[in-house]
């Protein structure tokens, strides 16, 4: 088994961290390591939930925060193994998200005494459905140990504070006619053409701007897929609209639906998919610290990730590290070492000052 440094410089644990394969579903080995490299630190203490590893001080402070980071990546795409050139780290990972990871563990190898208690979270399967995600199993049978005032999911972010996210939710909205031949089409009814009304409603449609904590969260109603018909001949007697609306935190999932089904009314809609969003809390005394420390104008998140895991939990979550998002996932995927030095370097301030 391969053994972890966490002493040595983030870039060169970035490194170790990539050079360690963790495609979804095969991250134990890389739990492995990280579980025996903090269990060698006396002030943490280690918790193994599957292939998901929490480490926590204990150290009796007023106030408790969560740093969590997901250890697995997407499918290898001739990408491993790491190759540092110019500053950058290359490799499978190494911006989704392991150079957030090695601040991580960094931190919790490095700061015994921080002037909060830190919950660390390294999870397994955030790459896949959400109901194999590490954050969500330990959600449902350990949420105390992601109980906090706050928490930073250290997703890529470009080193700029990304706040909350957006919630998500997909609908199909099916129309109904009747079959015939099209050589006498007015024998039947045309489902596709029904639909029209549908992708009207659509066109038509003004997303909402949504000011929270000082930012803007831009929301959107978009057809993301039409399907029907039956053969070149035939008028359709079916047709359905996938519809996505991406949404901002302040409103439920329940609020979502209510207000995707009055949009829509007159159609049978069917949820098919829905995520909550996760609410910034900026406002928090500790995220207000963060910002200060952090600096630079914190974003709103478009997208969905984990930060909204916590929100369910009541607790605001922001999302910060290293990398660009737009790499995720690709081949060429990077990671600047000197952001992950000065993620690092922020998060250790906010955490002694």
């Amino acid at each position: 088994m391969a053994k972890l440094d966490l002493t040595q410089s983030g870039p060169d644990l970035t490194a170790a961290l990539v050079d360690i394969s963790s495609v979804s579903g095969t991250e134990e080995e890389i739990a492995d390591v990280v579980e025996a490299a903090l269990s060698a630190y006396g002030h943490l203490k280690v918790f193994r939930h599957g292939n998901t590893v929490v480490a926590r001080t204990d150290l009796g402070r007023d106030e408790r925060i969560v740093i969590a980071g997901h250890l697995d990546t997407v499918p290898l795409n001739d990408n491993l193994p790491s190759r540092r050139e110019g500053g950058l780290i290359h490799g499978l990972g190494a911006c989704d998200m392991k150079g957030g990871v090695a601040v991580g563990l960094r931190l919790a190898a490095t700061l015994a005494e921080p002037n909060r208690d830190v919950t660390y979270v390294f999870y397994d399967c955030e790459e896949v459905e959400s109901e194999r995600n590490g954050l969500f199993k330990l959600s449902q049978s350990n949420p105390e140990l992601l109980d906090g005032v706050f928490a930073v999911v250290m997703e890529p972010s470009n080193a700029v504070v990304e706040a909350g996210c957006q919630g998500t939710m997909r609908i199909e909205i099916t129309t109904r006619g009747e079959r015939a031949h099209s050589a006498r089409s007015w024998m039947g009814v045309n489902a596709i053409h029904a639909a029209g009304d549908v992708l009207a409603r659509l066109a038509a449609y003004e997303p909402r701007r949504v000011p929270i904590d000082g930012l803007e969260y831009r929301e959107g109603l978009n057809a993301v897929g039409i399907s029907g018909g039956v053969a070149g001949n035939v008028v359709p007697d079916l047709c359905t609209v996938t519809v996505n609306y991406r949404f901002a935190p302040s409103r439920t999932e329940a609020e979502a639906e209510a207000h995707l089904r009055e949009v829509f009314d007159g159609y049978d809609v069917v949820v098919t998919d829905t995520a909550p969003g996760g609410l910034p809390g900026l406002q928090r005394p500790a995220a207000a610290a963060f910002l200060e420390v952090v600096g630079g104008e914190p974003q709103p998140k478009f997208g969905w990730t984990d930060v909204a895991r916590f929100t369910l939990l009541g607790v605001p979550a922001v999302n910060y590290g290293p990398g660009d998002p737009l790499l995720a996932h690709k081949q060429e995927e990077y990671v600047p070492e000197a952001e992950i030095e000065q993620c690092e370097q922020r998060l250790r301030s906010w955490l002694t000052a």
